[in-house]
């Protein structure tokens, strides 16, 4: 890519947060900026997917990242943004597959669900894994309200 590295954005809640911290290190090779939290401290998932939901919408990121307990919370908060297609991935085979035919911007992690290893490498496959496209596109064309 030109020397230009593509650039995520990542949040969690406090469920998500450990996890959060891991996959930052992890995301060495990446442009990635932390929404926040910034401690473990309880807090509202909102508060962090819609910002991050907000900078990928709006072209500032390629990606968004985003961990809580169940990763329920932050995917229905973030997919309440028109540009956003967030998916809920607990493997490795779902983070593929929102890729290749959802054409997925935002990877959704449920941190209470998944060991770290797992969220790595979920990680690695949404961030990997090219879209499709094909008769897929004509789908993802028809998810926007």
């Amino acid at each position: 890519m030109s020397g230009t590295k593509i650039k995520i954005a990542i949040g969690a809640d406090h469920a998500g947060f450990e996890y959060k911290e891991l996959l930052k290190d992890f995301l060495q090779d990446y442009e990635v900026k932390d929404f926040g939290p910034h401690t473990a401290d309880s807090v509202d998932y909102p508060d962090f997917a819609h910002p991050v939901a907000s900078a990928v919408e709006n072209g500032e990121f390629t990606y968004g990242i985003l961990l809580c307990g169940s990763a329920n919370g932050v995917a229905i908060t973030a997919n309440k943004h028109q540009g956003i297609r967030a998916g809920l991935c607990w493997e490795n085979e779902v983070a593929s597959l929102v890729r290749l035919h959802n054409n997925a911007n935002v990877l959704c992690i449920p941190a209470r669900f998944v060991s770290i290893d797992e969220a790595k490498q979920i990680t690695e496959t949404f961030l990997t894994t090219a879209f499709e496209g094909g008769r897929h596109q004509n789908r993802v064309d028809k998810i926007s309200c």
